[in-house]
């Protein structure tokens, strides 16, 4: 099962909107096979299970996630492990579709196959987290990330935020842009950084999937010229009021323009949320900036935080903040991080948790 999820984490992501799930068939003590869903193509298990061939029969299946039971892009996988003889079958978890939701396994054991389920649950469950939230409610998960000094700062008085973190850092946060289907920020952000908002390996390579760009712009402000708009894959410009004109010079650049409601005197976050999993968008890593993050806790939309804390101090009482919006009044009222995970990256910690026992 390590490797199985071992395999899983390493293409975390890239199977979207299907959950990336791995499988490997072991007989006497043998590797015979391993597979990992494709993007849009075979499962895991059916993957695993045709590179082994007729050697499949009296084997053991090692998978990430329970393997499914109906007809989708793909047949039943469960169908396929019965056909191929497969002795035994150790899932990692039961899949939260409710769809399958422990339907595989007793499809499984009725056929005579032994079945286990919890071994690498722990670490399953982080892998699957935003399928599981996308599933249950067609809206996605939502990774609230920022960088900032000791001292909570995310930008001097001046607006000066390159680089609060070092290169191992912001390497990572690749990682994170590669696993989300969408990367999300607000238009203060876009003015001030102009990022890319690309998904890059440690080479500085585009990676083969890029997330969809995602700018929060209210009243259609993103300036025509800006780097996002020259990257490949897409980029979509969410706004509650925008001129007929712009909206044309955007959509000429090659970005779509979503109107939304107002909410609060910005765009409505739930709506937009809902506009994304419609587009088949599982997970969001939300960059900034402090309004935004402040919004979105405010409303209870952050599933997961991903906080990079560098060991400098900037100061300065107008200095910038991570986290704006309206906040809370007591600290008792303060929003908890459950199930918080930290850990070096570089010169930097790297705190991750959850909101308030949000965790799905």
């Amino acid at each position: 099962m390590e490797r199985a999820l071992e395999l899983a984490q390493a293409s975390a992501g890239l199977a979207s909107p299907n959950p990336t799930v791995s499988a490997v068939l072991v007989k006497d003590g043998e590797v015979l096979a391993e597979g990992t869903t494709e993007p849009g193509g075979l499962h895991a298990e059916a993957i695993a299970l045709r590179k082994a061939g007729p050697a499949a029969r009296g084997s053991t299946l090692y998978v990430t996630l329970e393997p499914c039971c109906h007809y989708g892009k793909t047949p039943p996988c469960t169908d396929a492990v019965i056909r191929a003889g497969v002795a035994s079958v150790h899932m990692a978890m039961l899949d939260p579709n409710p769809l399958v939701a422990g339907h595989g396994s007793e499809l499984l054991t009725s056929a005579g196959i032994s079945t286990s389920v919890g071994t690498g649950k722990d670490i399953a469950t982080v892998l699957y987290e935003a399928h599981a939230k996308y599933i249950m409610t067609g809206t996605p998960f939502i990774t609230a990330k920022y960088a900032m000094s000791l001292d909570g700062k995310i930008a001097t008085r001046s607006g000066s935020s390159q680089w609060i973190t070092g290169s191992e850092a912001r390497r990572y946060v690749h990682t994170l842009r590669g696993m989300n289907d969408a990367v999300v920020v607000g238009i203060g952000t876009a003015i001030a950084d102009d990022p890319s908002l690309t998904a890059r390996t440690e080479g500085g390579d585009l990676q083969s999937k890029q997330p969809l760009r995602v700018i929060i712009d209210t009243n259609g402000r993103l300036p025509v010229h800006s780097k996002v708009l020259d990257q490949p894959g897409r980029t979509l410009i969410a706004c509650s009021s925008i001129t007929e004109d712009k909206k044309l010079q955007l959509e000429q650049r090659g970005a779509e323009v979503l109107q939304l409601s107002s909410r609060e005197g910005g765009v409505d976050l739930v709506e937009l949320m809902q506009a994304l999993g419609s587009r088949e968008v599982t997970s969001a890593l939300v960059e900034g900036g402090a309004m935004i993050l402040g919004t979105l806790f405010d409303q209870g939309l952050v599933d997961k935080v991903v906080a990079f804390v560098s060991p400098k101090i900037i100061g300065g009482k107008d200095s910038l903040t991570p986290v704006a919006g309206i906040g809370v009044d007591l600290v008792d009222e303060a929003i908890t991080i459950d199930g918080a995970d930290m850990k070096q990256v570089g010169p930097d910690m790297v705190i991750t948790g959850y909101p308030g026992g949000r965790r799905v």
